[in-house]
C-alpha cells in the first residue's frame, strides 16, 4: 500500500508538471524567474534531446504494433493504451524537470530532479561548494549523486548530514551532494555569498525574564 501511494503521488506530480509547463509556470518560484529572494536554476537542458528521442521511439513503436496487431483488436487497444501511458510519463518527466528547478532562497538550497527528488539543505550546513564536472559516479554511503545526462557539475560538502528520502520513502543521511545545473557557474557564484551570510547571521537572542 505504501509503495502504491508513493507511485500515485509521483504520477500526480508528473501530470501537474505537464500543466505547469503548458501555462509557463515554475513550481516554487511564483509567476516569474524568482519570487522575492528566490532564484531558480534549471538543469533540464542536457536531457531534452534524449527525452525527445524516447518519445519518438514510442510513437514509431505504437504505429508499427497497431499494424502488426490489426487482426487482434483487443490486444491492439491494450498495447496502444500502454504506449500512450508511457508517452505521457516521458513527457511528464521532462516537464517536471523544466518546471521544478533548483531553488536558492535566503535560508535553503532546494535541490531537485524531476518529480522524485526534492532535497532542502539549510545554507548554514554547507561547508564547501565548488564547480566540478564529473561524468562517473560510484555509489557510496553518505553521498548523493543526481546526474543529468550522466554528469554532475556542482559539488556540495556539508557540515553535518541531512536527510534524503528515496523514491519509495527510504531515508538516507547524506553529507556530500553532487548535482547538475545548466548554469553551474551562476549557481555557485550566487550560492557562495548566500552561504557566508547564513553562517555570519546573528542567532536570535533568548527571551529575557520579565
Amino acid at each position: 500500500m505504501r509503495t502504491a501511494l508513493f507511485l500515485l503521488r509521483h504520477e500526480v506530480r508528473l501530470v501537474a508538471g505537464i500543466w505547469l509547463w503548458a501555462i509557463r509556470r515554475r513550481h516554487g518560484l511564483g509567476n516569474g524567474d524568482g519570487d522575492g529572494d528566490c532564484t531558480g536554476f534549471g538543469y533540464s537542458r542536457g536531457q531534452g534531446t534524449m527525452m525527445l528521442g524516447f518519445g519518438f521511439v514510442i510513437v514509431i513503436e505504437s504505429i508499427m504494433m497497431s499494424v502488426l496487431l490489426r487482426n487482434y483488436p483487443a490486444v491492439q487497444r491494450g498495447w496502444f493504451m500502454v504506449d500512450m501511458y508511457t508517452l505521457v510519463l516521458i513527457i511528464g518527466m521532462h516537464a517536471a524537470s523544466v518546471v521544478r528547478p533548483h531553488v536558492l532562497d535566503a535560508g535553503f538550497l532546494r535541490i531537485r530532479r524531476a518529480a522524485h527528488v526534492d532535497l532542502r539543505i539549510p545554507l548554514e550546513k554547507i561547508a564547501h561548494v565548488r564547480r566540478e564536472l564529473r561524468t562517473t559516479h560510484e555509489r557510496a554511503d553518505g553521498e548523493l549523486n543526481l546526474a543529468i545526462g550522466a554528469q554532475t557539475t556542482v559539488t556540495l560538502e556539508l557540515t553535518e548530514p541531512v536527510a534524503h528520502f528515496t523514491f519509495l520513502g527510504r531515508r538516507r543521511d547524506v553529507r556530500l551532494v553532487r548535482f547538475h545545473a545548466d548554469e553551474s557557474d551562476s549557481l555557485v557564484q550566487a550560492l557562495v555569498p548566500a552561504v557566508e551570510r547564513a553562517r555570519t547571521a546573528p542567532s536570535a537572542l533568548p527571551d529575557l525574564p520579565v
